[in-house]
């Protein structure tokens, strides 16, 4: 299939639950849709960069390989560092060396990419289009950094951290991109309402209390991932917007390392998406 223009792959996050986008990522891949931009928030945006490089199979099978890498993520690198995540191994080792994204292929495609990064002295979303996947990989990393469990991402002399506090599911940003055919991929099922965390409500004064406008996202991020659900769901009816979400409900944890879970969770996102092939051709010929 040509390239489709003003087409964008809006990308949710949700720790180990973004392996589902993965699978549904690798289907696009294999069967040569292109999308001209990826907006993608957490782990949506880490899926996303092997989709802009067109290396099917890599998130998988990286996920695969080092899933039980404490490294990789885990409490244990997060008591010894401060970080779930280990940034020289998972934004450096990893990608640079072991399992080298198509850095290149990248530059040569011109796939619009941003990341998504909550900026905690203003409270609000910044999305920064990335040109260059390692020199750009700490805006990567920000948009990825969970709060309470990652340190806060420096940057230019601003202060970054899991772009999903303030824009969990970037739509609106993408249409006010220009992109006209926009496929949503989720990470929870139809019917899922994020509740108000108590544990949340009582840390996030107290661990981010110099960024009081941090901490007002933080408590309302319940409300505005609801109302996005709502926002996504009614641009879906008005045929400018396709939705893929899990079809079933697979329990995960969002520093999951069980591989048969994270294989069983990929199988699904391949699945969804063969089975959408015809409506999401259809919807981006139309």
């Amino acid at each position: 299939m040509k390239n489709i223009k003003n087409s964008c792959l809006v990308l949710e996050g949700g720790g180990k639950r973004g392996i589902y986008t993965a699978g549904v990522l690798d289907v696009l891949m294999e069967n040569n849709i292109m999308i001209d931009g990826v907006i993608g928030t957490s782990a949506g945006c880490i899926h996303g960069c092997s989709y802009a490089s067109q290396q099917i199979g890599r998130s998988i099978r990286y996920n695969m390989k080092y899933g039980k890498d404490s490294r990789f993520m885990s409490f244990k690198n997060w008591l010894k560092t401060g970080n779930i995540v280990d940034t020289e191994f998972s934004y450096h080792t990893l990608p640079e060396k072991l399992d080298p994204v198509d850095n290149e292929t990248f530059k040569k495609l011109g796939i619009d990419l941003y990341a998504v990064c909550t900026n905690l002295e203003t409270g609000e979303a910044e999305y920064i289009k990335c040109n260059d996947m390692f020199k750009d990989i700490d805006y990567i990393r920000a948009s990825a950094s969970l709060p309470f469990f990652s340190k806060i991402v420096k940057i230019k002399g601003k202060e970054f951290l899991d772009g999903s506090i303030a824009d969990s599911i970037p739509l609106a940003r993408a249409q006010e991109l220009g992109y006209k055919k926009n496929i949503v991929v989720l990470t929870r099922i139809k019917g899922y309402k994020k509740k108000p965390s108590f544990l949340i409500k009582m840390l996030t004064p107290i661990v981010y209390r110099k960024y009081p406008k941090f901490i007002k996202a933080m408590l309302n991020r319940h409300n505005m991932y609801n109302e996005q659900i709502k926002y996504i769901e009614k641009s879906e009816v008005g045929n400018n917007t396709i939705i893929i979400r899990p079809s079933r409900y697979i329990k995960v944890g969002r520093v999951e390392n069980n591989l048969s879970v994270i294989k069983e969770l990929y199988d699904l996102g391949r699945n969804d998406a063969i089975k959408m092939l015809p409506q999401i051709k259809k919807f981006l010929n139309e």
